[in-house]
């Protein structure tokens, strides 16, 4: 079944069954993931070099995403679920040894995915915009996978959560797994597609392309507003 004729993969282009975008308030729970200023903050360059200049030219496009409709997508969310007294998560990479020696293999590479966050990191917070509130639960992971390493499972069944909706970066990587996992633990997912992002729109449009309809259901924060008026 899908809910949208939007990314629409090989698997489900004869798929005619279209289902609803339904939302039981009380059985479910928002997830924002990795939105730090590490990876959603442009870097600040005192004196760039023209291989840094080069590389901020690359990643504009996906600062200018985040911040003119990821973000404040976030935002939004955000907003709905804490009005409407629903449950709210977050989730952020943070190693807890100084050395990073618990992180994850896929950390521990690398190139772009070598990440070291131990706590008091100030690029490893959440940013200020989304800054979480008393009572909302926050799970620090040194992998891609919210669920994997951590409490995040058990928590959500002993709250009666059976739905997740997911936002965030990036969706390839972290949400991508974090999506899979979730699936994989019999939880409903829904993924906001204009509040989550990849590192260009190709990949963006891939990897939804992959996610949806059998991990989850794609829909966009519109829609996800809509029915939560329902």
């Amino acid at each position: 079944m899908r809910v949208n004729d939007r990314h629409v993969s090989f698997y489900y282009e004869n798929d005619h069954d279209m289902g609803e975008i339904l939302i039981d308030r009380e059985k479910t729970a928002l997830l924002i993931i990795d939105m730090q200023h590490v990876f959603i903050t442009r870097p600040a360059y005192e004196d760039p070099t023209e291989e840094e200049k080069r590389e901020a030219a690359r990643w504009e496009q996906f600062y200018k995403a985040i911040d003119e409709v990821v973000l404040p997508n976030n935002q939004k969310i955000l907003a709905a679920f804490r009005k409407k007294g629903m449950e709210v998560c977050f989730a952020k990479i943070q190693c807890q040894k100084k050395n990073g020696a618990d992180r994850s293999l896929d950390q521990k590479a690398t190139g772009y995915n070598e990440l070291c966050l131990p706590p008091g990191t100030p690029s490893a917070e959440i940013v200020p915009e989304l800054t979480p509130m008393d009572d909302e639960i926050v799970v620090t992971k040194t992998t891609d996978s919210a669920l994997t390493g951590t409490s995040l499972r058990l928590w959500l069944h002993n709250m009666g959560i059976d739905t997740v909706v997911c936002t965030g970066v990036l969706t390839d990587q972290c949400v991508s797994g974090t999506v899979r996992s979730l699936a994989d633990e019999s939880f409903k997912v829904w993924l906001i597609e204009d509040a989550c992002r990849a590192s260009t729109q190709k990949i963006q449009d891939n990897e939804l392309e992959i996610l949806n309809n059998i991990y989850c259901h794609v829909i966009n924060t519109e829609e996800l507003l809509e029915a939560l008026d329902q």
